[in-house]
């Protein structure tokens, strides 16, 4: 089955308010090998204005994957996750994700295009924190090729 060209223009519910942890953004950071200070020290982070660890940039990246199972899992979608690659990901950040925040994401399809037998598959997720304020916008271009392809 190919892409439903019908998930353009749609947009997922809300998902459930994920509360940002401090030793979560600390595990992130050295996974990514994020060693500045204020990923890891709540009163380097503190130095700098914020109220506690800040998470590095790509931590956007644990919400935003709250929204793509909701795409990934749909079953009209047509993506087979077996046949899919993660091909490119931007952030469009107001502030940084800190320790404390509690963020909401809401996934929208922007576009499909077909690429030599599979779909190119772009989504935006608007991540906010609890009082509605805008954090960071994710941007994913997902490869998926067809069966028989």
């Amino acid at each position: 089955m190919p892409v439903n060209p019908e998930l353009v223009g749609r947009v997922f519910p809300p998902t459930a308010p994920y509360l940002v942890g401090r030793e979560k953004v600390r595990e992130f950071a050295r996974a990514v090998f994020a060693d500045a200070a204020p990923h890891s020290d709540p009163e380097a982070a503190r130095a700098l204005g914020y109220a506690d660890v800040v998470a590095p940039p790509t931590f956007a990246m644990v919400v935003q994957d709250l929204t793509l199972q909701q795409l990934l899992g749909d079953p009209d979608s047509g993506i087979e996750l077996s046949r899919l690659v993660h091909a490119e990901q931007r952030f469009r950040y107001t502030r940084p994700i800190v320790a404390g925040d509690e963020l909401t994401a809401t996934l929208s399809v922007t576009g499909i295009r077909s690429l030599g037998g599979n779909a190119m598959i772009t989504s935006e997720a608007e991540i906010v924190d609890a009082s509605g304020a805008h954090v960071v916008t994710t941007t994913s271009v997902l490869l998926a090729g067809e069966a028989g392809a």
